[in-house]
């Protein structure tokens, strides 16, 4: 102040206001000052003189620095801590929030002649929650640790991490202080770090400008973030010999790694490069260069460096930070020392959006997207502004497929905050590697020791951070699902049971499915059939609720609610593997939990597609009465069609099921958008499959016109046999009448057997035929029916009348004469 006093307040962020705490009635220079939980008691270190001061007034036999601890409430004793000529920050403990005003406060010494140690201070209680110190002779102190080059204090889980030195490496430890204990040594790491002649730098003690100003260029430039879902990340600057590189690593110690980057500036003056500065953005770590760059690196999956955005130029500009003095205390803090103003930082949404609306390059475009659907988990309006710019780029994205990495990642973040561990389990991408690189950063992966850790009953972090380690001993990247296996069973089961038996395999009995299959499935095992079986029945009600009739605010897609039974055995499949894996590594949470886990998986994923299909169908204004064949797609349609065609590739990549009426939809968009040969040849080579919906609906719809009737013959023509059975009877046509009598026959003749038939009883039919082979045939045909063979059961007008009839009909018509 201006009356040579000096004033100590404390600022609350609630109501922007200053509480005074206690005022000096000199001009003092204060290094670090702290208060206790119960705002009781408050803690000062400070410079007594400078040294000219020293010099003139002859000050030889008198400290330089000075620490008290102060009683403020009321204001009375003051004691005398620390005389010494080294600078001390000052720290207090504070126990977990909600636990009752305490008799005893600690607190911490940091001395610059690098140790630390605790003092108890017990206190009294007087009236109207007064306390006084208790007059006990000296305070109770312990030494914390000693020899100590570096060290950072974590306000928010009350750790104190530091390094020392040792040989050629350092060790980084740290000591977890506990509300009810003393304290607790917890966590030991070796690091590659030289320490050695370095000063004593401490992050999170305070900020003093001169001081730290002196330390920075003998100190290191390391700091360590932790995230809540165990990431435990070192960030340290390096020097490096050439002009205009910048050299940083981050050790990934929850992964056992660290990864090494050299970033080449751009034309820069050498004076205006400062040390690089980190920040904590939990789900990221920041490494800031102003005027340069802004890399932000992927916590949780740090291996591919695609999902890590490095931003330069406009992109890396932070409007308020414009300097590397800045520190960030905790998560999503930052303090700009030289300022003194602490901000929240935190990823633009709007911007990123952008970012990945304008980006070039296929590693910015994936780190994006990452970035957007892990740490906004799944805001609905980012992921509509996702998807549509996933139509617009599909043809752009050259090394991922964006549809896929869109459904992975969302079904990851989605699922994963569930359970603890999911994480390590459930997929996060469809990449198994990256080839590319990002210009201007050249990036050495070393693996480094796991960090050792010895805690007990300790719950949070430090369970999860154990858990992280438990999983890379275990190697990590195989526990994860994926669907190589699926793909595989699939593709087996698909070639052994064929599309007539699909039926049957959905709803028949298990038994009556056993012994149809029994010779061709000997060598797979009962039991897994039946899971598989009961599988597809089960999850069949998971297609029937996520059909559009469960979005009845927004039906836009016309999907059918139709039994796409190939569809419901890869979802069985899917079930049954997904279930085995999560029971081999979550067996703690109980069977009934990892069901509803997968049902949720598989119940999601069907969302997610039809979230794309809405989107895409709302994007280009399309109507839900599109399904019809009596004119040519639009322009639009045949956007949507091309989308859907990417989908389906995309699914087929992760063999993953789609919802039902997927196909029907998609073969629909084909007939009105595609020319004749085109059709078919999608449909020969399986990106359209042929369903009973859409192919009976063509067949009944469209007249017989010479070019439907050729579109209509090139379709029947490619029907399965048990589908074609079907679906042909809808077809007033009498070529198709004649194959569907000829199929009769043959299907009759051969369920016959070696069967005797008795002797055909003349004039049996109500018209008699003068054509003796056909009249033979068609009182035999009769005579196998009335022992009850028939190979049409659920259509009874197909019969020995209905042969006779197409036999003549097709008679006449190749005779040239009329038919009465």
């Amino acid at each position: 102040g201006n009356q040579r006093s000096t004033h100590i307040g404390l600022y609350d962020l609630q109501t922007k206001q200053n509480e005074h705490l206690y005022m000096f009635e000199k001009n003092l220079h204060i290094i670090s000052c702290s208060i206790n939980n119960e705002r009781t008691l408050l803690a000062v270190s400070f410079c007594q003189y400078t040294e000219e001061e020293r010099a003139s007034q002859l000050l030889q036999s008198v400290s330089k620095y000075l620490t008290l601890l102060i009683e403020i409430h009321p204001i009375n004793n003051v004691r005398v801590l620390k005389a010494v000529d080294s600078c001390v920050r000052v720290q207090f403990l504070y126990p977990v929030e909600g636990r009752n005003a305490s008799r005893e406060s600690r607190l911490l010494l940091v001395s610059e002649d690098k140790y630390i140690e605790q003092f108890d201070i017990h206190v009294v209680a007087e009236e109207e929650h007064k306390v006084v110190i208790q007059k006990s002779g000296q305070l109770p102190r312990a030494k914390v640790v000693d020899d100590l080059v570096w060290a950072q204090w974590d306000m928010m889980e009350q750790r104190l991490f530091y390094i020392v030195p040792k040989e050629s490496k350092s060790t980084l430890r740290c000591v977890q202080f506990y509300p009810d204990e003393n304290f607790n040594s917890i966590l030991e790491s070796h690091l590659d770090i030289a320490v050695n002649d370095t000063q004593l730098k401490l992050v999170n003690f305070g900020y003093d400008y001169c001081q730290d100003q002196d330390v920075a260029s003998k100190s290191l430039n390391l700091q360590v973030f932790t995230s809540k879902a165990g990431g435990f990340c070192v960030c340290c600057s390096l020097v490096s010999d050439i002009p205009h590189e910048i050299i940083y690593s981050i050790y990934f110690l929850h992964k056992g790694y660290n990864k090494t980057f050299t970033v080449s500036l751009e034309r820069t003056e050498s004076h205006e490069l400062k040390e690089v500065a980190f920040m904590n953005l939990d789900y990221y770590v920041a490494a800031y260069l102003p005027g340069q760059f802004l890399h932000l690196l992927n916590v949780q999956h740090p291996d591919l460096l695609c999902y890590s955005l490095f931003l330069t130029g406009e992109d890396a500009r932070i409007d308020t930070l414009q300097n590397c003095s800045i520190r960030s205390p905790w998560v999503s803090t930052v303090l700009a020392c030289d300022a003194g103003s602490l901000y929240n930082v935190s990823i633009s949404d709007s911007a990123l959006l952008q970012f990945l609306q304008k980006s070039k390059r296929d590693c910015e475009r994936l780190a994006a997207m990452h970035c957007a659907l892990l740490y906004f988990q799944h805001t609905e309006d980012l992921e509509i502004q996702i998807i549509r710019w996933i139509s617009e780029n599909l043809s752009t994205c050259h090394s991922f497929d964006p549809i896929q990495e869109f459904i992975i990642a969302s079904l990851y973040c989605r699922m994963c905050p569930e359970i603890q561990n999911l994480d390590k389990l459930l997929p996060y991408t469809s990449l198994h590697d990256w080839i590319g690189v990002v210009p201007g950063v050249i990036c050495a992966t070393d693996i480094i020791s796991l960090p050792v850790l010895e805690f007990q009953n300790s719950k949070g972090f430090w369970e999860k951070l154990n858990s992280n380690l438990e999983s890379v001993k275990y190697a990590e990247p195989h526990l994860h699902y994926h669907s190589n296996a699926l793909r595989r069973e699939w593709r087996n089961l698909s070639e052994e049971v064929s599309e007539s038996t699909l039926f049957g395999l959905l709803f028949c009995s298990f038994r009556d499915f056993c012994l149809f299959t029994n010779q061709r499935e000997e060598r797979r095992a009962t039991a897994y059939l039946r899971n598989i079986f009961e599988n597809a029945k089960k999850y069949v009600l998971v297609s029937i609720i996520f059909t559009p009739s469960y979005f009845a605010q927004a039906r836009l897609v016309p999907l059918f609610e139709e039994e796409d039974y190939q569809q419901q055995l890869l979802m069985g499949l899917m079930v049954a593997q997904l279930k085995d894996h999560l029971m081999r590594h979550l067996q703690y949470v109980g069977k009934k939990k990892i069901d509803q886990i997968v049902l949720d998986y598989v119940a999601n994923l069907l969302n997610l597609v039809h979230r794309i299909m809405k989107e895409v169908w709302r994007r280009y204004q399309l109507h839900s009465c599109i399904f019809c064949f009596d004119e040519r797609g639009t322009a639009g349609e045949f956007a949507v069609f091309h989308i859907m065609s990417r989908i389906l590739e995309a699914a087929n990549g992760m063999c993953m099921p789609l919802p039902p009426g997927f196909h029907t939809l998609h073969l629909g968009l084909g007939v009105r958008c595609l020319p004749l040969h085109t059709l078919l040849h999608y449909i020969d080579n399986g990106i359209l499959q042929l369903t009973e919906t859409c192919v009976r609906k063509l067949l009944k719809d469209l007249d017989d016109t010479e070019q439907n009737e050729k579109l209509k013959f090139s379709i029947v023509m490619r029907l399965p046999e048990a589908l074609g059975q079907k679906v042909c009877q809808y077809w007033n046509h009498p070529i198709n009448a004649n194959l569907i009598a000829r199929k009769y026959v043959k299907l009759l003749l051969e369920k016959l057997g070696n069967r005797q038939c008795s002797r055909p009883i003349s004039e049996r039919l109500s018209i008699p035929v003068e054509f003796l082979p056909l009249n033979y045939l068609t009182n035999m045909l009769a005579e196998i029916e009335a022992q009850g063979v028939h190979p049409y059961e659920k259509q009874d007008h197909i019969n020995a009348r209905f042969v006779e009839e197409t036999a003549l009909k097709h008679t006449m018509t190749l005779l040239g004469l009329k038919y009465s």
